[in-house]
């Protein structure tokens, strides 16, 4: 396979063609409306990251061998975590001191396969990455990028520097100022979920609780996120809104197509913005039960003030082993006017006579 150097903006076909085909292999349940069925709880937790290592190339699928390796890793490091005592005679219960062990986190255990291709991405476009906005530069690959050598490097890379912790702390470390609560983010203040759990578009978030409950009916559709909570309401066979009021999630309608639930998302805030996007941001998302553990779920972004064309991703939703709890994040929470509240008190400690900033003299 020759690789090349700049990329295009093209989204993968052979993934919709092998998605068409999986779902007319199959046909979902009907529930009492006669809806295709997928009321329950599912999960979209993977070790397949939202955009794509840049050493996979235009690679949209992982090889055996990568596989392999990659989802052998993590289960070492799951065994190890889990074992009572390491060889030193030391607790084994975290890999991470100071922060939640392995017991609390899930960052998942396998690849996602979307109609069983291993993806190396969940967006699809040609090198796995949001477009360049309008006036950018193309995408330029490494030299080796997509080769058999690139991609062990790729692995190697996710495996021992853990990189799918490193997309959820990202997401909570965007850090504002410390005069007001006001300043501080939404996912700290308890608002919305960090990362994109409830979108749209939905990805997990690399940490924990990548959990949903989805109850259909009649006339709406609620999608309940465990990230805190958060229950996006989907209105069927319904108009979109016409003032410029942005609730949180935007303002999403449903209609049904044969087995596949369509949602259009628009009025997104400006909070909510998706890589820069958001005043024309359109989301089209597709849920499809193609199999009975199977939900396929897909998505189209459109934003023709930032991209030229539309372009999107697609990954299944696995079943969840277990029941949705409420996320009550502020329950016994003082996080927030600890963090104020030590702000105030360095400032005083600053403003002392003969005091740095941090106590000493």
């Amino acid at each position: 396979m020759k690789h090349a150097a700049v990329v295009g903006l093209g989204v993968a076909a052979a993934l919709s063609v092998g998605a068409a085909a999986t779902a007319a292999d199959y046909h979902a349940p009907k529930n009492g409306y006669g809806q295709p069925d997928f009321t329950g709880s599912w999960s979209n937790m993977t070790l397949t990251p939202q955009t794509r290592p840049a050493l996979y190339g235009l690679r949209g699928v992982q090889t055996p061998q990568e596989v392999r390796l990659l989802e052998g890793a993590v289960a070492a490091k799951d065994a190890a975590s889990a074992a009572p005592e390491t060889a030193k005679g030391g607790a084994a219960t975290s890999d991470n001191v100071g922060a939640y062990d392995r017991a609390w986190i899930d960052q998942g255990a396998h690849v996602m396969r979307v109609d069983g291709q291993p993806r190396t991405s969940l967006i699809t476009t040609a090198d796995g990455q949001p477009p360049p906005h309008r006036g950018e530069p193309a995408h330029v690959l490494p030299p080796n990028a997509g080769s058999p050598e690139a991609g062990l490097q790729a692995v190697r890379q996710a495996a021992e520097f853990d990189q799918f912790a490193a997309q959820g702390t990202a997401s909570i470390g965007r850090m504002g100022s410390f005069d007001n609560p006001e300043n501080r983010g939404v996912g700290e203040r308890c608002i919305i979920g960090f990362g994109r759990n409830a979108g749209p578009p939905m990805f997990p978030n690399g940490w924990y609780n990548n959990n949903y409950l989805f109850v259909q009916g009649k006339d709406e559709v609620a999608i309940v996120v465990e990230m805190n909570h958060d229950a996006r309401i989907v209105r069927l066979n319904a108009t979109h809104r016409t003032d410029d009021v942005r609730p949180w999630f935007g303002d999403s309608i449903g209609h049904y197509e044969g087995d596949t639930l369509v949602v259009e998302t628009d009025h997104l805030p400006q909070a909510q913005a998706y890589y820069g996007a958001w005043k024309d941001l359109k989301v089209t998302e597709r849920f499809t039960r193609v199999g009975k553990d199977r939900l396929l779920y897909r998505f189209t972004i459109e934003a023709p003030s930032v991209w030229d064309k539309p372009w999107g991703g697609a990954y299944e939703f696995h079943p969840l082993n277990g029941q949705l709890y409420e996320y009550a994040c502020h329950e016994g929470n003082h996080a927030l006017a600890g963090i104020l509240s030590g702000a105030r008190a360095e400032e005083r400690q600053a403003a002392a006579p003969g005091k740095s900033p941090t106590g000493g003299r």
